[in-house]
């Protein structure tokens, strides 16, 4: 029989695990739907992706919103809100007839919607669960995301065999709108407000309030931002150019390619919870969590590095790549929880909302769009995928080293 502050810890792991579905089935469709509304609309690939790109700004800039919300009322309003506007994404994008109306309903609303998600997920998970309780938590939750990635990306695949863009579309509305209700009606606010204390922490801990200017005036946020940022650039930079990598560079045939693709979200299904014990493991041995996090936040670009290496074995065998793939996927799993687990354990949980809103927003708007340019302008004006592969290895590598400058601690300015 669970005790009511485990039920209501489930609640809350359940309600983040599909708002990260729903946050990252926006972005697993989209290649899959590029090539479909390309031909039909008669726009260049590159039109059709400018709305990709305008909704991650927007995405960057709803994000603090979201810290800000769930810091004064929790994640449900925002998960609300999401619901909403994540499902029009989705419907008035399949009404769309002229470019400037798919910018608009593509770019607007898909970005107000996926914002609400992510920094909220992040943090109420936080919010409940701290110490040597977090990373396996949010683990758990990261879940949904590679569940999405397969479920989703592979279910539009087969829909538009029978039918076109605008009804995928029309069907992944309703999937976002139904999955982001459930989320509002499962999510929970501050464990105070149960009368209980956070998972892992004693019952003599008190709350330790920041603010943003406080917060901003230290070290500890700005190294924090800048090991994600990095991360970002390298992450979003393979995402979106290694299946052209081992097509056009290695001469796989786009089918293992994709197949090779599938497998980071395949893995990460079994190793997001794996790394997230294994994260409070190495936590738990630490005489302060934020020594732990630290740790963590170098394996994951170290991780990131060594896959980058590995991309080029695929040349010899098979294996190589899916080692690769599998590495990916391990900096996946730890990097986005652990850098928000890292800013939670230095600035507790009363103020994490607005603090790790506003990070994201620098983060989420800069460094996606960076290493998705930098991938395909230095493979356009080499001629050659190595460049880029070699920019993310760098990338990856300027990350671990601002993690290993990461302070232990702040104070207060």
């Amino acid at each position: 029989m669970l005790k009511p502050d485990q039920k209501l810890g489930i609640q809350v792991i359940a309600s983040a695990w599909l708002a990260v579905f729903c946050l990252f089935g926006y972005r697993a469709t989209f290649s899959v739907l590029l090539d479909p509304m390309q031909e039909d609309l008669g726009w260049t690939v590159g039109q059709v992706s400018l709305g990709y790109s305008l909704m991650m700004t927007i995405y960057a800039l709803t994000a603090f919103g979201s810290g800000v919300i769930i810091d004064r009322w929790g994640p449900r309003p925002a998960y609300a809100i999401g619901a909403v506007f994540g499902a029009l994404g989705f419907f008035l994008t399949s009404q769309v007839q002229t470019y400037p109306a798919y910018l608009a309903s593509y770019a607007i609303f898909a970005g107000i919607g996926t914002g609400m998600l992510w920094v909220s997920s992040t943090v109420s998970v936080r919010k409940w669960f701290v110490g040597p309780n977090y990373a396996r938590m949010w683990g758990w939750a990261f879940m949904g995301a590679p569940v999405s990635q397969v479920i989703l990306s592979l279910g539009v695949e087969n829909i538009l065999s029978t039918v076109d863009w605008r009804a995928a579309m029309q069907v992944l509305s309703l999937v976002i709108l139904g999955a982001l209700i459930l989320a509002t009606l499962l999510s929970k606010k501050d464990p105070e407000n149960y009368g209980i204390q956070p998972g892992g922490q004693p019952k003599a801990a008190s709350a330790t309030t920041w603010t943003i200017k406080q917060a901003f005036s230290s070290f500890a946020i700005w190294g924090a931002i800048l090991a994600f940022f990095f991360s970002l650039v390298g992450e979003f930079l393979i995402w979106t150019q290694v299946i052209m990598f081992w097509v056009r560079e290695i001469g796989l045939p786009l089918r293992t390619a994709t197949g090779l693709y599938v497998l980071i979200g395949l893995s990460g299904i079994v190793l997001m919870p794996l790394m997230g014990i294994f994260a409070d493991r190495i936590v738990a041995r630490q005489d302060k969590e934020a020594r732990g996090r630290k740790i963590m936040l170098i394996i994951a670009p170290l991780s990131g590095v060594l896959a980058c290496l590995l991309l080029f074995s695929t040349r010899v065998s098979l294996i190589g790549g899916a080692i690769s793939a599998i590495l990916f996927t391990i900096y996946w799993a730890i990097e986005p929880g652990g850098v928000a687990g890292y800013a939670g354990s230095i600035f507790g949980r009363a103020s994490l909302g607005k603090i790790w809103g506003l990070s994201t927003l620098i983060c989420m708007g800069l460094g996606p769009a960076l290493g998705t340019f930098m991938g395909g302008f230095l493979y356009d004006f080499s001629g050659t995928y190595l460049f880029s592969i070699l920019f993310a290895l760098f990338s990856f590598l300027l990350s671990a080293i601002f993690a290993i400058l990461l302070p232990l601690s702040a104070k207060k300015s």
